[in-house]
């Protein structure tokens, strides 16, 4: 029997080895995993705090950046005028192709209240101008935005150069639909 006791004995040493070495590798796993989440953390606020020299303007070794301030623009250039909107505009472009028509309308800015009462008597005249100028332009003459912006200063040019008194300050497409 003392042999037995004594196998007993050792099978319950043996026992208690591998569970103590299964407890202390489960408890190392468990360390690492807390120690990278902590690295993981320090990492984490490092790269997302960004070195933004308000936050810490104690430090000697980040340059301060001098703030520029945007040049003030003029308010009249800001303001806009009285506002005298025409009827939509529907012409055929200038092609060598297929037929492509234009649909905008215009809506032109004055200089002042006085001149509306001369731009509705030459309010035919205004819309023939505008007509002749559209349907001579092409799809690529006008496509672009520079394209568009020389359209706008052609308009403005011709129907200023009919007005006596007043004068257009800009032209706005709020449509333009090219097809």
């Amino acid at each position: 029997m003392a042999e037995e006791e004594k196998k007993e004995e050792q099978e319950e040493k043996s026992n208690n080895n591998s569970g103590g070495g299964n407890k202390l590798i489960l408890i190392i796993i468990v360390i690492l995993l807390l120690l990278l989440l902590v690295i993981g953390g320090v990492v984490a606020y490092f790269l997302l705090s960004g070195d933004n020299p308000e936050d810490n303007p104690n430090q000697p070794n980040q340059k301060m950046e001098k703030k520029v301030e945007k040049p003030k623009k003029d308010t009249a250039d800001l303001e806009i005028g009285p506002i005298y909107p025409l009827d939509p505009f529907t012409v055929n472009l200038k092609s060598s192709g297929a037929t492509r028509y234009l649909k905008c309308t215009i809506d032109l800015e004055i200089d002042s209240p006085e001149t509306q009462p001369e731009l509705d008597k030459m309010k035919p005249m205004i819309r023939d101008l505008i007509i002749r100028i559209l349907s001579s332009k092409t799809v690529p003459e006008i496509s672009t935005a520079k394209g568009k912006e020389k359209l706008k200063e052609e308009i403005k040019k011709n129907i200023n150069a009919k007005l006596a008194t007043g004068e257009i300050r800009h032209v706005y497409f709020t449509a333009f639909v090219i097809q």
